[in-house]
């Protein structure tokens, strides 16, 4: 999903830039405020999961790429700000190092990759799950179904950002200055090959990684830190002085 340079025109790349900079800030002083030292090596990890993850995509007709990205997952273990953080870094080595994603295609790679994603598939999966056990089936199958919900919002607003261009970047008579393809052919390749295929690949990982964790080390994950927090808190409330 990773959008190369020379698909967005200035007006497209410049607004997601400007969006992007007030989210990188909040969330690095989210993440800075509210992890906790003994989470920071799974901010680390985090980081290089969706490295990995991402680096398997192949190209998609018309669009840009489809691969999976781990971000749904980390915003459900780390909180969805995390994912912001750690999305956008691993997609900035990407850019940097392997030119994979376009430097000025960054700031919308960020928001479909370390925004939608994140934000969608954690809030998918806290309406799912609702109040069920935190290693429940029904948690599991809520991960799992974010993170296919999440990534194929995802491919379809990057098919959009690509095939608006030929609208808004043109010449006098008409011809494309950039994506040459309209939304007629970027959003259904984008949605295609996702939803039958790379949202699956996600759905599956989400799910086991999230099972696996639920199971073996619950404490790390941010509802049922959250959970223990106001428990706590109210608690200490409860107490006479």
């Amino acid at each position: 999903m990773h959008i190369p340079d020379g698909y967005l025109g200035p007006l497209t790349f410049a607004a997601l830039y400007i969006v992007m900079i007030p989210i990188w800030l909040y969330a690095g002083h989210w993440v800075q405020k509210s992890l906790r030292s003994r989470q920071v090596p799974y901010l680390a990890l985090a980081a290089a999961f969706s490295f990995v993850i991402m680096m398997f995509n192949v190209p998609v007709p018309g669009g840009s790429s489809g691969h999976a990205v781990g971000s749904a997952l980390v915003a459900i273990i780390l909180g969805p700000w995390t994912a912001v953080v750690t999305t956008s870094v691993a997609l900035l080595i990407q850019c940097i190092l392997f030119g994979d994603g376009g430097v000025t295609a960054f700031g919308a790679n960020c928001f479909n990759m370390g925004v939608v994603i994140p934000f969608l598939a954690y809030y998918s999966y806290k309406l799912i799950s609702g109040r069920s056990a935190i290693a429940s089936n029904i948690r599991i199958a809520a991960a799992a179904i974010a993170g296919y919900v999440g990534l194929t919002v995802a491919a379809v607003v990057a098919g959009f950002e690509m095939g608006i261009q030929p609208i808004l970047e043109h010449t006098p008579a008409g011809v494309p200055l950039y994506m040459p393809y309209g939304l007629n052919v970027t959003v259904p390749a984008m949605l295609i090959e996702h939803a039958v295929f790379f949202s699956w690949v996600e759905l599956i990982i989400t799910g086991l990684a999230f099972a696996y964790i639920a199971r073996n080390n619950p404490e790390i994950i941010f509802d049922y830190r959250s959970r223990n927090d106001k428990k706590t808190n109210a608690g200490q409330v409860a107490v006479p002085a």
